[in-house]
């Protein structure tokens, strides 16, 4: 199993979602978060002084999925969150030793 993690703009959340819904993913959690990336964000004047504004708003999309969903997945996700510019985002790859359902207690990809 691995666990994905898609860093994007918040314009794609709704069109992430639906790709991924329509892809039978099972679950996934979503988040608002700050960050910065190469960008390091942009400057803004506000009362005749210059403000850096350095942390972005994105949105986290976490996944927990078999290993052999993974490549499909990841390209799905890089060409629905995909606009060609700086501040796309990043996608996360890592691995899962266990999962448990907390309900039924079902382990590894059955509690998927």
């Amino acid at each position: 199993m691995k666990r994905i993690i898609a860093i994007v703009r918040p314009e794609k959340l709704e069109p992430l979602k639906d790709a991924l819904f329509a892809a039978d993913v099972s679950g996934m959690t979503v988040a608002q978060v700050m960050g910065c990336g190469n960008q390091h964000g942009w400057s803004e004047y506000y009362r005749g002084t210059e403000v850096l504004l350095n942390m972005v708003p994105k949105v986290k999309f976490e996944l927990v999925v078999a290993d052999d969903a993974v490549d499909t997945l990841v390209d799905l996700i890089c060409n629905t969150a995909a606009t060609g510019e700086v501040g796309d985002g990043k996608v996360f790859v890592s691995p899962v030793d266990e999962v448990i359902r907390i309900r039924t207690r079902e382990r590894g990809e059955d509690a998927i």
